[in-house]
């Protein structure tokens, strides 16, 4: 128990620039889960989870409506995943997340990132061994044992489970994501997921010198603003 996760739910933003990243982001991975998976949020579980992340932050309906609209037609982007590795301030690990549709430019704009705060892109595999690849479920309930019995009757392959002050998190592989959400809705009722992602999660934590301290937020401050990034995964606790 006790393992750290990082709550990739972006904070409502403050300025429009940062509202329109977020917009976004969120409309991108909408439009190629759609695209793949069909536009009907009741057949493509994927899609209904990105919709409802997207509410959480905020997203406009109108936003999400035309990401969709643009998934029903043949043309558009086409985007695809990219991942990168590295070594960021103060030594930590770091795993970036993107979606693009130009992996020249997202390479070039991700290792800029990276030289300017004198830090080192990795070779794919560098870090990502010191994390676990887990579906993550955080919801309001205080019986551990029950969410446990209905997440093994139902088959889910779990890694770990948390209880605290009222709030439960789930972490399984993330390959069982589909079937540890089903199962829980099965059991609990209509309940509304905090956190519902699948996210690279650190083995082990460490804090960042505090020399390397305002480096670190630049970092992560340069790497949020690169508009093909859509997660970064960290070890600094």
């Amino acid at each position: 128990m006790g393992r750290a996760y990082q709550n990739r739910k972006e904070s409502m933003a403050k300025t429009s620039d940062q509202k329109a990243r977020v917009y976004s982001r969120h409309a991108r991975v909408i439009y190629v889960t759609a695209k793949q998976g069909g536009v009907d949020p009741d057949g493509n579980l994927a899609l209904r989870s990105a919709i409802e992340r997207a509410k959480k932050d905020q997203v406009p309906a109108h936003v999400i409506d035309k990401a969709i609209d643009k998934a029903k037609g043949n043309a558009g982007e086409d985007f695809a995943t990219a991942r990168y590795e590295g070594f960021g301030p103060g030594g930590c690990m770091v795993i970036v997340d993107c979606l693009t549709d130009n992996t020249n430019r997202t390479i070039g704009d991700v290792r800029q990132c990276f030289t300017k705060t004198k830090c080192k892109i990795g070779t794919p595999g560098s870090v990502s061994h010191s994390f676990d690849h887990s579906a993550i479920f955080v919801f309001p309930s205080d019986d551990e044992e029950a969410v446990l019995e209905a997440l093994m009757m139902a088959d889910v392959d779990v890694e770990d489970i948390e209880s605290e002050e009222g709030s439960i998190t789930v972490f399984a592989p993330h390959t069982e994501f589909a079937k540890a959400r089903q199962a829980l809705h099965e059991a609990l009722g209509d309940i509304e997921f905090e956190v519902e992602e699948i996210q690279f999660v650190p083995k082990d934590t460490a804090p960042i010198p505090a020399d390397d301290e305002p480096m670190f937020e630049k970092f992560l401050e340069m790497l949020q603003d690169v508009e093909d990034v859509q997660k970064v995964y960290h070890n600094v606790g």
